[in-house]
């Protein structure tokens, strides 16, 4: 009786992780015009309910598990809610990706332990930041789209940039709260706006449209003096 209330219990849950999936991926689809697509997600849950950690594409050293475009591929990003619907209908469980670049918003991360060093030194010294996503290994700064052109310039301007730091911009994707991936769940460390998040991590209770995302040059800028203004004369960001 006990085995058979807790594969229940794991069903509710299921239903519920699914419904907050489709409404994240929903609101960022038609309130936000942000194109998503499903994630590849997870193994298969075994004969006792328990989901696999591996990814369920075919690479079984897939460095990425589970949080990866696979099918749809990347190209199929969309903001049309019946094909939202129709994904996360059929696939609940699949993560939320964003296509980046465009009119989407773009990125700049950090390994977590670095992110979070980045947020406490950025706030301090007074920079606005935008949502800002959190996974269990890398912390994702989203800012205005930008282009190729526009990177390359402004990292030609700076002297050094932390070797830790990614850029997710044109023709790249990322993942969203409340997506489960093979590292752990992601959340929002900065709701969009500074909404109040949903609980679990997910999107915010009260989303609103077109959330204010801060230019790049100005998040990198920002970034590149936290990193230089360590005491020890070493880097705040260091890897």
């Amino acid at each position: 009786m006990r085995e058979i209330l807790g594969r229940r219990r794991r069903m509710r849950l299921g239903r519920k992780g699914g419904t907050a999936r489709l409404d994240a991926a929903l609101t960022c689809a038609t309130a936000w015009q942000w194109p998503v697509l499903p994630g590849v997600g997870l193994q298969p849950a075994d004969s006792r309910g328990e989901r696999g950690r591996g990814c369920a594409c075919p690479d079984p050293d897939c460095a990425v598990p589970g949080a990866h475009p696979f099918d749809p591929g990347l190209l199929a990003a969309t903001t049309d809610a019946r094909m939202v619907r129709w994904w996360w209908t059929n696939r609940p469980a699949a993560p939320v990706l964003l296509a980046t670049g465009g009119r989407a918003p773009c990125a700049l991360s950090l390994p977590a332990v670095a992110g979070a060093r980045a947020l406490a030194e950025l706030d301090r010294m007074g920079t606005r930041l935008g949502p800002v996503v959190a996974t269990p290994t890398r912390w994702l700064l989203l800012v205005a789209p930008y282009t190729l052109e526009r990177l390359g310039e402004l990292l030609h301007a700076q002297d050094w940039v932390p070797s830790s730091l990614r850029f997710h911009g044109e023709g790249g994707y990322l993942v969203l709260p409340p997506s489960e991936i093979g590292t752990g769940q992601v959340r929002w460390e900065r709701a969009p706006d500074s909404a109040r998040p949903a609980p679990g991590g997910g999107m915010p209770v009260q989303p609103v449209a077109s959330p204010w995302l801060p230019d790049v040059g100005a998040v990198l800028d920002a970034l590149v003096e936290a990193s230089n203004s360590a005491p020890d004369g070493g880097s705040r960001l260091a890897y």
